[in-house]
């Protein structure tokens, strides 16, 4: 029987999908943390040894280009740079693939929008 899925498995949904993303982009995994609500999600380097934290965040669908909280994004920055890292973020849409304003349901096919990892500017505002 299908259900939709969890916040938590949304969670993991877009983790894999940033996850996939950050592997073909030649990213080395230090850590990796799927707990909703604990950041960073991702902490790797890349080919020149520096290191990044990926932040995932899984949303609903958006005909616009989706945002991300501002004052939450500050306490990351605040972090990475506190641990000389730069910051990655990553909004994964997911929704179902006959209505998007519905989540997607276990083990069916879902739409999806994805930007790609957006650098962002460790300078608190």
């Amino acid at each position: 029987m299908s259900r939709p899925l969890t916040k938590q498995e949304l969670h993991n949904l877009a983790m894999n999908i940033v996850g996939k993303d950050l592997e073909a982009k030649g990213y080395e995994f230090i850590a990796i943390n799927s707990q909703l609500k604990k950041n960073p999600q991702f902490v790797c380097v890349d080919k020149s040894n520096t290191r990044f934290f990926v932040v995932v965040k899984a949303v609903g669908i958006s005909q616009y280009h989706i945002p991300y909280d501002v004052i939450w994004m500050e306490t990351i920055k605040l972090h990475a740079k506190k641990n000389n890292a730069k910051v990655l973020f990553a909004n994964v849409g997911l929704a179902h693939s006959k209505n998007k304003n519905e989540p997607p349901n276990l083990n069916e096919e879902y739409l999806l929008q994805y930007e790609g990892l957006q650098p962002m500017d460790i300078e608190l505002n």
